[in-house]
């Protein structure tokens, strides 16, 4: 083989070399560019599922507040936020299996990564269980609070049934306590209680009060515990009901009379009864 052949072999065998060599680089470094790609997906993945765990804790501090399970629309929002955890945790399951995938066939895959991904896998299973528990712990809320409800429900229905009882007997006992103190009297003149009949009496006949059908009309209603004094506009007065003597008194007052019960209990213990001649 002459000399010229020979340098044009070696030529030939060094842009092959050259080609493989550079053939190998570019491999290499998509390989790398390739490795530094799912190393980024990894990290996003560990601070996206770090995220995950941070919200699920507020979630479990929330329920573990008294009073924040008790408002409806409180417990529908923390519902809403379960169930979109939920869906994130699915969707980040996902996303570390499909880049597993991609390791287990990359010639930069390694023991590490791999470890790395497993410890992920394990705590979005750990975030999956305890969003099962809070869900079910919100549940378990639900129905206690429902329980309540129907108890303070039922408890204010007979609060209400009791103090309706209550306000009817206590208007029963006003009703008595008023009817039992009522009293009547009358003032008039000899002539005016004849009128009315409460006053009887003829020739050789004793007088009798109130014995017939007389005029109810011609009485006044008052008050046993306020009435104190009465009235009576005129310059003589005298009591003709067996009211006892000791029990009033009749005054002069400015010219007139005016009676004066100084003792009511007693003034009203033979009858409810008043009636008392002026002149």
């Amino acid at each position: 083989m002459g000399i010229a052949a020979i340098i044009a072999l070696s030529a030939c065998t060094d842009k092959k070399k050259e080609a493989e060599a550079k053939a190998q680089a570019d491999a290499t470094r998509e390989e790398l560019i390739q490795a530094v790609n799912d190393r980024d997906e990894l990290l996003n993945l560990m601070s996206e599922i770090t995220s995950d765990m941070e919200q699920i804790k507020s979630l479990e501090n929330i329920l573990t507040v008294s009073g924040e399970q008790e408002n409806p629309d409180r417990r529908a929002q923390i519902r809403a936020n379960m169930a979109a955890i939920q869906k994130t945790l699915e969707e980040r399951r996902e996303a570390l299996a499909d880049l597993e995938k991609k390791l287990n066939v990359s010639v930069n895959a390694n023991a590490g990564l791999k470890k790395t991904i497993a410890s992920l896998r394990a705590q979005i299973d750990s975030q999956a269980a305890e969003i099962n528990s809070l869900k079910a712990s919100l549940g378990e809320a639900t129905e206690k609070i429902g329980s309540l409800d129907n108890a303070v429900d039922s408890l204010n229905t007979t609060v209400s049934r009791v103090t309706a009882d209550r306000d009817s007997v206590a208007k029963v006992s006003v009703d008595l306590a008023n009817e039992l103190n009522l009293c009547y009297y009358a003032i008039g003149t000899n002539k005016e209680l004849k009128e009315n009949k409460i006053l009887e009496s003829g020739f050789l006949r004793k007088t009798k009060i109130m014995q017939g059908d007389f005029d109810q009309s011609f009485f006044t209603a008052a008050d046993k515990r306020t009435l104190t004094s009465i009235d009576l506009n005129a310059k003589k007065a005298k009591v003709l009901t067996n009211q006892p003597t000791d029990s009033y008194v009749i005054e002069d007052v400015n010219g007139h009379k005016v009676l004066r019960i100084t003792n009511p209990a007693a003034f009203w213990s033979l009858s409810n009864y008043l009636v008392v001649k002026i002149d």
